[in-house]
C-alpha cells in the first residue's frame, strides 16, 4: 500500500464567485424537489441547512494558467492576486474578480487561462501522473481536468481522452485545440467509447485512470428546473449502478501498480463511498486505497476518500475523489 504527504501549507482566502444570480435558500426552498431535502438531512444531519445554502449561492471559478502558452503567463487583467504557491493542484491559477473575461491568444491561436472549480483541479492533480505516463481519462468532457493531465504527461507519454456523449466529445475536442499545441495533441486520442466495457479490450494497459463519473450533480440540479423536476430520490441508487460498472472498468485497464482516482461531484453517499466501498468488498484482492492526507477541515476526509462541500471552502465544490491503486500482480 504507497502513502505520501500531500505537501499543503496554507489555505487561499475567499476566492470571488461567477456573478450568477444568486438563489437564496428562503427563496428557493418551495422550489426544492419534493424529498429532496429529507433524502440529504437524513444523510448530513444539522449540517445540511447551511450546506444547501451554500449549494443555492453562486459556485466559485479561478482561471487556470495554460502551461504550454507560449510566454511566461501573466495574471489576467481581472484576477486579484498572484497564483497560489502552497496548493498542489492550485498553484497555477488566479482568483477571479468577475466572470466577464476573454483569455488571450498566443501566435499559435492557444488560449491563456481556463476556467474551472478549484476543487475539481485537486482532484485531478491527485492522480500523480508523471512524465511518460500512458493515461485514461474515461469521463473526460468537458476537458478541464484531460487539460492537466497532459500538462503531467509532458510529450513523452499517451493520454485517452473518452467521452461517449457526442456533443459533449465535440466540446471536449474543441478545449483540447484550444489549450494544447499540435505537438502535445499528438499525443492525445479521443474516443467515445462505452467505458463500461473497457476492461474487455485493454486489460492491465494504463498507469493512471481517472474516472470523473457522471452523478447526481445536485448543485447543477439545485440551478436548472428541468433539472429539478426530474430529480428523484432513487436517481443515487440508479446512478450509483453505473458508476460500479464504469470503477469495475478502470480497474480492469490499471496496470498492477497503477493507480484510479474515482471522482464525482455528488453528494450522495451512495455515489461515492459507496460504489468504492462495493469494489473494495467485492475486489478487494485486486485492490487496495492509497493513503495519504489533505488540510481538514478545508478537505474533509471520509471513509474511503476525500471531499470538498462548498459550506467549508468558500463555495468550490461539491467534489468527492478516492485513490485507488491496484495490486501487484493481480489477477482479474
Amino acid at each position: 500500500m504507497g502513502s505520501k504527504e500531500a505537501p499543503f501549507i496554507e489555505l487561499p482566502l475567499k476566492i470571488q464567485s461567477d456573478p450568477m444570480e444568486s438563489m437564496h435558500h428562503h427563496e428557493y426552498e418551495n422550489r426544492l424537489p419534493d424529498g429532496f431535502e429529507d433524502y440529504y438531512r437524513e444523510q448530513f444531519g444539522p449540517r445540511w441547512p447551511q450546506l444547501l445554502s451554500s449549494l443555492l449561492e453562486p459556485s466559485t471559478r479561478v482561471d487556470r494558467l495554460n502551461a504550454f502558452f507560449e510566454s511566461i503567463p501573466t495574471p489576467p487583467a481581472n484576477s486579484m492576486d498572484a497564483p497560489w504557491s502552497t496548493m498542489p493542484g492550485v498553484c497555477h491559477a488566479f482568483r477571479v474578480a468577475h466572470a466577464l473575461h476573454d483569455p488571450r491568444r498566443d501566435a499559435r491561436g492557444l488560449l491563456e487561462t481556463y476556467r474551472m472549480d478549484p476543487a475539481s483541479m485537486i482532484a485531478a492533480s491527485a492522480l500523480e501522473v508523471q512524465p511518460g505516463d500512458r493515461v485514461l481519462d474515461m469521463c473526460a468532457a468537458p476537458g478541464g481536468k484531460s487539460l492537466l493531465l497532459a500538462e503531467a504527461m509532458g510529450d513523452a507519454g499517451r493520454l485517452v481522452a473518452n467521452e461517449l456523449s457526442p456533443t459533449r466529445r465535440a466540446k471536449l475536442k474543441t478545449i483540447l485545440e484550444d489549450y494544447l499545441p499540435g505537438e502535445q495533441r499528438k499525443h492525445i486520442q479521443v474516443t467515445g467509447h462505452d467505458a463500461t466495457r473497457w476492461g474487455l479490450h485493454e486489460p492491465d494497459h494504463y498507469d493512471r485512470v481517472l474516472l470523473d463519473a457522471p452523478c447526481s450533480s445536485e448543485r447543477h440540479v439545485l440551478g436548472k428546473e428541468k433539472e429539478r423536476a426530474r430529480w428523484k430520490p432513487g436517481r443515487s441508487k440508479q446512478l450509483s449502478r453505473r458508476q460500479y460498472a464504469l470503477l469495475c472498468a478502470a480497474l480492469g485497464v490499471c496496470k498492477p501498480g497503477g493507480r484510479i482516482v474515482y471522482a464525482t461531484c455528488a453528494l450522495s453517499r451512495l455515489e461515492n463511498d459507496g460504489v468504492v466501498e462495493r469494489l473494495l468488498k467485492r475486489k478487494g484482492d485486486q485492490c487496495v486505497k492509497w493513503q495519504t492526507s489533505f488540510p481538514e477541515p478545508f478537505v474533509e476526509a471520509t471513509e474511503h476518500g476525500w471531499r470538498i462541500l462548498p459550506d467549508h471552502s468558500d463555495g468550490w465544490g461539491p467534489m468527492y475523489w478516492s485513490i485507488l491503486q491496484k495490486r501487484t500482480g493481480a489477477m482479474l
